[in-house]
């Protein structure tokens, strides 16, 4: 059984419980106030709470059949009053000052303002103070990569000419390694060439009037024939006479070798026509044609 079934029971077996709550009601109710006047501020009248009469705890009664409980849940149900809440009392003597409890919440809340305003100024300054430092650091931290960039630039600079330099160094010592080595060249040469005259001379002395080859006597020619071309004090116009004068010798050889080709051709001809029909005059023309033959010689020697 719930609070409410139980209400319902309750006031159903008492009829004179709602009449007696409904007249403390009434009597609760305050009476209209009287303005006094000698007094500056209303003073409401203390409301006298009349205590409440005991209300007799209902005895636990019997559980009825379901018939009655159906019953009583049929009748309507009493509305139920909230008792008026009484104001606070004021003391008799004691005034109240509005205008003082103003000025002193004015008060309040100037000091509050001012409180707030120094807070926000001294955490204004603060943040300033704060972003200086933050700027200067930034500033000398940006210096400090600047002097570590110009730093870094010069010493790859120098680096850069330390190995331009040990390049150059490697390469003249190459250089000068590579000349030693041909002077040296040169020189053994040069004294082989001293060692293998001086004996050929000796050999040839030892052989004394001996018969000289054809590949001796080709180079002796040759050797008297190529005198050394020294051009090199020669000026412009020189150096072009020089070569006209060459150019003339080369075509006058070259003629030269054109008519002995010429005439050799011819001899060959009138030695066979000879072997043909003369026999005795063979030993002429085999002579012939060996003077022919050492001309030819000759000319390709000078070529």
């Amino acid at each position: 059984m719930d609070f409410s079934e139980f209400s319902s029971i309750y006031l159903s077996t008492n009829p004179n419980y709602v009449h007696s709550v409904e007249e403390e009601i009434i009597d609760e109710v305050p009476p209209p106030e009287v303005e006094a006047p000698s007094q500056e501020i209303e003073e409401p009248e203390a409301e006298v709470e009349e205590p409440e009469a005991e209300e007799e705890e209902p005895e636990p009664e019997v559980e009825a059949p379901a018939e009655e409980e159906a019953a009583d849940e049929m009748k309507p149900k009493p509305k139920m009053f909230m008792q008026n809440i009484a104001a606070p009392k004021i003391p008799e003597g004691d005034k109240v000052d509005f205008d003082d409890i103003h000025r002193k919440r004015l008060e309040k809340d100037l000091s509050e303002l001012q409180s707030l305003i120094e807070a926000h100024f001294i955490q204004r300054k603060k943040d300033e103070e704060e972003l200086i430092a933050l700027v200067n650091r930034i500033e000398k931290r940006r210096a400090e990569r600047a002097e570590q960039q110009r730093i870094r630039t010069e010493k790859e600079r120098e680096r850069q000419a330390r190995l331009a330099e040990e390049k150059e160094r490697r390469e003249q010592e190459e250089q000068r390694k590579k000349h030693d080595e041909d002077a040296k060249k040169k020189k053994a040469l040069t004294n082989m060439t001293h060692q293998y005259g001086g004996i050929q001379q000796k050999m040839e002395g030892r052989k004394g009037a001996k018969k000289q080859t054809e590949r001796e006597k080709k180079r002796k020619i040759l050797a008297e024939r190529r005198k050394p071309l020294n051009i090199d004090h020669l000026s412009e116009d020189k150096l072009k006479e020089k070569a006209s004068e060459l150019w003339q010798w080369m075509m006058e050889l070259e003629s030269e070798k054109f008519d002995l080709s010429e005439k050799l051709k011819r001899q060959k001809y009138d030695c066979q026509r000879s072997w043909q029909g003369q026999d005795g005059r063979q030993a002429e023309v085999n002579t012939q044609l060996s003077e022919v033959l050492q001309e030819t010689r000759r000319l390709n020697l000078c070529h």
